[in-house]
């Protein structure tokens, strides 16, 4: 989970709209939150509506206002909650749930064309990110029809998949410890009853987890948790959701009854792991990081899953960093050193300038790219700080150069965890698909 938050900052740093899907009680809500906190529209307002709570007909009005008269007791005008979330963020959870006839006027201020309240007469426009949530499996709804797929397209530009509790039971551990120190105290749970947390599949995932916790800590009647008392907790759940803890040995371990079972579950099946993990009731996604983490055979053929995805137009706004040395030649002839901070396909972060860049001036920069060429470009500044840092786009790169770049930037892309189009025409088609 630490690797999918620092997605999760990676994507609040881009401009496009974001899907986050997962189940119910992963956390998409504060997933959203956390975007718009990382983004640069954080000093502006994040507006949120559960589109699942509002009745069919109020929807529209909610999102996009109402004017005065508009229909029977509106008596006053009434800003939308796009208009409320000018220049920050709109979160629509439950996106899945919208009417068709909703997201087709969605749709069209994602394309940034301006809209009428109901009954208005004045076209209004709102510069607004939109992060949308779903526990649907919104490919599916749109073969059946219950979803537009422009739309689909529209606001999947960034995925982020939420992946639920089961499949990340070394998470259980750290978030019990951590709900438990938000409620002050000093009680802790023991071994055992961590081991038994770790054992539960946890259908409601994060939210039922915290719960759970919540409940044992309000009934506790000494500093430590026991495991008797987290059994009792989720004695209402299947038996096969809580670890046995009748005559084991004392001195067995989870992990190596575990192992063994994916291990034997392998030579039953010939080292398939697709049918593998059929025989031992889990996704092909979670033997795969099993296999990892046990250090299992096949574990270098079981390649983690993608946390995200970029298409190739949002690969031209991607950052990484860098730390090379810069030199700038301004208009003037002035020469001036610092250091790259991080490049895009389109321009730098710069730091450490010992002198104020002016906004828009025109500016010649070379630098030592990692792979060894020396790359000379020109460039134009974009904003400049008074800490001595700037940012640069460039204005003239060569494109064997900019090839260049964006092949070291498609390598750090994969190396967190994206996955990436690598052609153009692949956007073309999509467009295609979206008319």
């Amino acid at each position: 989970m630490r690797k999918f938050m620092g997605m999760v900052e990676r994507v609040a740093k881009h401009s496009g709209t974001v899907l986050i899907f997962g189940e119910t009680g992963t956390g998409k809500e504060r997933i959203a939150h956390m975007i718009h906190e990382h983004s640069s529209r954080t000093v502006k307002p994040l507006v949120d509506i559960n589109c699942a709570a509002l009745p069919e007909h109020l929807v529209e009005s909610e999102l996009f206002g109402y004017e005065k008269g508009a229909f029977s007791g509106a008596d006053t005008a009434k800003p939308g909650l796009f208009e409320l979330a000018h220049l920050g963020t709109i979160f629509l959870d439950e996106i899945g749930e919208l009417d068709l006839k909703v997201q087709v006027k969605l749709l069209r201020v994602l394309d940034g064309a301006p809209y009428y309240r109901l009954g208005g007469h004045r076209k209004i426009t709102a510069d607004v990110r939109v992060v949308a949530a779903t526990n649907r499996n919104l490919k599916e709804e749109v073969n059946a029809g219950r979803f537009r797929k422009d739309l689909y397209h529209r606001l999947s530009q960034l995925e982020l998949y939420v992946p639920p509790l089961r499949e990340r039971p070394e998470d259980v551990a750290a978030l019990a410890q951590h709900f438990l120190s938000e409620m002050g105290g000093e009680i802790k749970l023991s071994p055992e009853a961590l081991r038994m947390l770790e054992g539960y599949s946890w259908p409601g995932n994060v939210r039922e987890l915290r719960n759970t916790v919540n409940k044992l800590a309000m009934s506790a009647t000494g500093p430590e948790i026991n495991a008797a008392s987290v059994r009792s907790q989720l004695s209402n759940s299947k038996p096969d959701r809580v670890l046995a803890s009748g005559n084991l040995p004392s001195d067995i371990r989870l992990e190596g009854l575990e192992a063994q079972a994916i291990e034997r579950a392998l030579e039953n099946t010939g080292g398939h792991r697709g049918n593998a993990a059929e025989q031992l009731g889990i996704s092909r996604r979670t033997l795969s990081r099993k296999l990892r983490l046990y250090g299992l055979a096949g574990a270098r053929n079981a390649a983690p899953a993608a946390l995200g995805l970029l298409s190739f137009k949002e690969q031209q706004d991607f950052r990484a960093e860098i730390k090379v040395p810069v030199s700038l030649k301004t208009a003037d002839g002035q020469e001036l050193t610092c250091i790259a901070a991080n490049i895009s396909a389109r321009g730098m972060g710069l730091e450490n300038l010992d002198a104020l860049l002016d906004y828009q001036s025109t500016l010649g920069v070379r630098f030592q790219f990692p792979e060894g060429a020396t790359i000379e470009a020109s460039a134009r500044v974009a904003w400049a700080g008074t800490k001595g840092r700037a940012g640069i786009n460039f204005t003239d790169l060569a494109p064997a150069v900019e090839e260049e770049i964006m092949r070291w930037l498609r390598t750090k892309m994969v190396e967190e965890g994206w996955t990436v189009q690598t052609k153009p025409e692949d956007e073309a088609a999509l467009a295609a698909t979206q008319k």
